[in-house]
């Protein structure tokens, strides 16, 4: 607790920021569904083209952000305006007459996202020592899943209210000028200064090659890691009630919100790669037991429980790894590669795992998920060598 507590006022400020932030997008992310069907009378067809441009747009601005805080040496002016890009668009959702309309501001949504995310883990690297990353990024994932879990709520209350939809997504204006506010206090660190402006490269040039090996490797595990919706409707095909389904997912972001600081600091003391791989492992049993299981429902809460456990060991860590492997002028980049490595795959991934379901059977899907990640999880160990100081 008193490592937590003399962490620097940056970790505590993006913190907050993303807080804020994620309650005000997880606020409307189950009622965008809703508000399509009920109020703009567009089907599952409109969804889907929303949801895969938005997503794909996000997942490749977040290297071209990373890139251009590297090249300016300025992550604070990207931060704020991926924040304010995304405040403005939320609650514009209440004035759309049509779903091609909601399509343009989930846009804006997703380029705002795309461009505050590589930017801000490079800002959290940049102000915090090598010993307390770890710490650091449970913290920041800690106060992100806190927003995720009191979006919804909130949510589910003023809906309880009979509050229209409208009225809701207007209410986000008020958490998304918050986490904007917040934004502009942040303190920008020292940028060095190098000899030349770092030059992009394709080939990943000017990185180490266990970073270059570990993108592989995220990429492998990322490829059974599919739409978490594939999870719900697990639970829902096994007869779990309706109503239940928004409480199970509540109890993973809970889970994740209590145990992301505890483990993530767990990294500073015994290594990244042991925590990763013992997360990669606990995810690739959660796949196995889930896909395994017949209809006990009472299972469904411990399990979901134990996927909270995954995402609290390793999101934080994975993104410390980053920053342990990659030069400190390039942290924006790196961060920019490791976004788009993990966005990008979601759609093969999801593309597969629904048609490995469709053609056998869910076993099928969810074993070659569990498969991909427990191979993940030998690579990480023994193939991805880190540099001196991280562990062997």
């Amino acid at each position: 607790m008193k490592a937590l507590f003399s962490l620097p006022p940056t970790v505590w400020l993006l913190g907050l920021v993303s807080l804020f932030n994620d309650a005000a997008s997880d606020m409307i992310y189950p009622l965008v569904p809703l508000y399509l069907a009920s109020v703009l009378m567009a089907g599952p067809k409109a969804l889907g083209i929303i949801e895969g441009v938005a997503e794909a747009t996000g997942s490749l601005l977040k290297l071209f952000s990373g890139v251009l805080a590297d090249k300016t040496r300025s992550t604070k002016i990207w931060v704020v305006g991926g924040y304010s890009l995304a405040a403005l668009g939320r609650p514009l959702l209440a004035l759309a007459a049509s779903w091609p309309m909601v399509l343009a501001l989930r846009f804006a949504d997703r380029v705002g996202k795309g461009l505050r995310s590589s930017p801000r883990d490079a800002l959290l690297a940049l102000s915090i020592p090598p010993e307390r990353r770890g710490l650091a990024f449970g913290l920041h994932r800690a106060m992100d899943n806190a927003g995720a879990v009191i979006g919804p709520l909130v949510a589910a209350w003023l809906l309880a209210r009979h509050m229209p939809i409208r009225d809701i997504l207007m209410w986000t204006l008020v958490p998304g000028v918050i986490a904007v506010g917040l934004a502009l206090f942040i303190h920008e660190p020292e940028h060095a200064r190098p000899a030349q402006k770092p030059a992009f490269s394709w080939t990943l040039q000017g990185f180490p090659p266990a970073f270059k090996r570990y993108l592989l490797v995220l990429a492998l595990f990322t490829l059974g890691n599919a739409s978490n919706m594939f999870l719900l409707l697990r639970a829902r095909e096994m007869g779990l009630p309706e109503y239940q389904i928004p409480l199970l997912w509540a109890l993973v972001s809970f889970t994740a919100m209590l145990f992301s600081t505890p483990l993530s600091a767990l990294s500073d003391r015994f290594g990244r790669t042991r925590l990763i791989v013992s997360g990669w492992a606990v995810y690739g049993l959660f796949y196995l037991f889930l896909g395994l299981n017949g209809n006990v429902q009472w299972l469904l809460w411990p399990l979901f429980a134990f996927y909270g456990l995954f995402m609290a060991a390793t999101e934080g860590a994975e993104k410390a790894l980053v920053a342990d492997f990659a030069p400190r002028e390039l942290l924006g980049t790196a961060y920019g590669w490791f976004n788009l490595t993990a966005g990008i795959m979601l759609l093969p991934a999801s593309m597969l795992f629904g048609w490995l379901w469709q053609s056998f059977n869910p076993v099928t899907a969810f074993s070659f998920a569990a498969g991909c990640a427990l191979l993940a999880a030998l690579l990480l160990k023994f193939w991805v060598v880190p540099k001196s100081g991280i562990e062997a």
